[in-house]
C-alpha cells in the first residue's frame, strides 16, 4: 500500500509584496499621507490583529481595489504594552509599571509598518510604490521585503 504525505504548506500560496516603513508617524497619519500619495483607499477594520491571546494587538487598514484584483494592508509592527513588574527588594515587594514591546515580524524589530500587497494579478509595481514612498517628508526609509525568507510568515495571514 502506497503512502501519500499531504504537506498543509502546499495549501497556502498566496502571492504578495511586502514593503517596510521606517516612520515615527500615528497609524492614521500614515494611511492618511498613503491614500494622498499612492491615490487609495485604505481603511481601518474594525479588530485589530490579536497575537498570543491578547498578549500583543497590532492595527491594520485595509482596502479592496476590486477593478485591479489588489489588496492593500497597512499594518503596524510594534505594539508597547505597560505591564506590572513585581520584584522584591530583601524582605520588601515592589510593584513597578514596566513598557513592553512587541513585533508582529520579529525578524524585522526596527520597522515600524508594513504595506501588504497581495495581487492575484502581476500589475503593482514595487519600484514606482517605493519612489512615491520616498517622496513622502515623514518617512524615513521604505524598502521590499521578501516574504518567502521570513520565518514568521504565518503572522502576516490575514
Amino acid at each position: 500500500m502506497a503512502l501519500h504525505k499531504l504537506m498543509v504548506d502546499d495549501f497556502y500560496d498566496d502571492t504578495y509584496k511586502l514593503i517596510a516603513i521606517h516612520c515615527r508617524l500615528e497609524d492614521y497619519r500614515l494611511a492618511y499621507l498613503l491614500n494622498q500619495k499612492l491615490e487609495l483607499r485604505l481603511q481601518r477594520k474594525k479588530e485589530d490583529i490579536d497575537m498570543e491571546y491578547l498578549k500583543s494587538s497590532y492595527s491594520i487598514f485595509e482596502w479592496n481595489n476590486a477593478s485591479q484584483y489588489v489588496t492593500w494592508n497597512l499594518v503596524s509592527n510594534v505594539c508597547k504594552k505597560e505591564e506590572d513588574s513585581l520584584y522584591s527588594i530583601g524582605l520588601f515587594q515592589t510593584n513597578e509599571k514596566v513598557m513592553k514591546t512587541f513585533n508582529l515580524v520579529p525578524e524585522y524589530k526596527k520597522v515600524d509598518y508594513f504595506i501588504k500587497i497581495s495581487e492575484e494579478i502581476q500589475n503593482v509595481n514595487d519600484k514606482l510604490i517605493l519612489n512615491k514612498l520616498q517622496s513622502i517628508p515623514q518617512i524615513i526609509t521604505s524598502y521590499t521585503v521578501n516574504p518567502s525568507e521570513l520565518k514568521s510568515k504565518d503572522h502576516l495571514i490575514f
